[in-house]
């Protein structure tokens, strides 16, 4: 049963262009990664939840706070932790450029 954290338009999919088709296989691949495909599908062909957007834009900036902490108060290891936790960053911020490139392209 949707609700206002899941429902999507009944409409589907808009084209997003090729000017976003890396940033689509960035979030493709990510969502891949955290086990969290809609059916196995790709983002261009399903809606980023709400749900999904307001995670994904949290995760990314959580990620990089803590990226910089990482390199500002440790060594090595914690330098490659950071790497870890900004590339998760980056797969985050193409799941919320990808639906809101979404909401933005479904607007009249």
């Amino acid at each position: 049963m949707p609700n206002r954290f899941t429902a999507v338009p009944a409409r589907p999919v808009p084209a997003l262009g090729p000017r976003l088709g890396p940033v689509v296989s960035i979030a493709d691949a990510f969502m891949a990664a955290a086990y969290s495909r809609p059916n196995g599908l790709s983002l261009r062909t399903s809606w980023v939840t709400p749900a999904t957007l307001y995670l994904a834009a949290s995760t990314a900036f959580a990620a990089l706070v803590l990226a910089v902490a990482l390199v500002v108060h440790g060594g090595v290891p914690s330098v490659i932790g950071a790497v870890v936790l900004v590339l998760g960053a980056v797969g985050s911020a193409a799941v919320v450029l990808v639906g809101a490139a979404q909401r933005r392209a479904s607007r009249p």
